[in-house]
């Protein structure tokens, strides 16, 4: 009896941080989507004018200002990659009036497997700082 309740509270508490997902939690959700499809359009549209993008590890590692540069890192890694199905191993929000931080685990199966930590920064709905850890060793609930 005592495994099934620590079983539902489990299995609530999961679905209690999916049903409160709030706003930057869901424009995450749709970042890493428009990333998986190869979407360069959508992948862009989600960044303010002025965002910073840093690589961690791989072949991009390095950090990226400005929505130009930003678009030719993601030209980099989608024909690296091609489209990748997108699987969010776990992911919350933490959120203020004056911004929201998502910090998410993802992974993505294209040509390749990149299992990724990432943080994003939101200010007024746009993207202005993104974080890509690439973590080999990233597991689900590791956010």
């Amino acid at each position: 009896m005592k495994t099934k309740s620590i079983i539902f509270a489990i299995a609530t508490a999961a679905a209690a941080t999916h049903a409160l997902a709030g706003p930057a939690q869901e424009a995450a959700q749709a970042h890493f989507t428009a990333i998986g499809s190869a979407d360069r359009a959508a992948i862009l549209r989600d960044y303010a004018d002025n965002a910073r993008l840093t690589w961690v590890g791989g072949p991009l590692d390095g950090s990226y200002d400005g929505t130009a540069v930003i678009g030719a890192v993601w030209d980099k890694f989608n024909a690296a990659a091609g489209p990748a199905r997108v699987t969010i191993l776990g992911a919350s929000e933490s959120a203020n009036p004056k911004g929201a931080t998502v910090v998410a685990a993802v992974q993505f199966d294209g040509k390749t497997q990149v299992k990724v930590r990432y943080v994003l920064t939101y200010r007024d709905g746009k993207l202005v700082n993104e974080t890509w850890q690439v973590d080999p060793k990233l597991a689900a609930g590791a956010y």
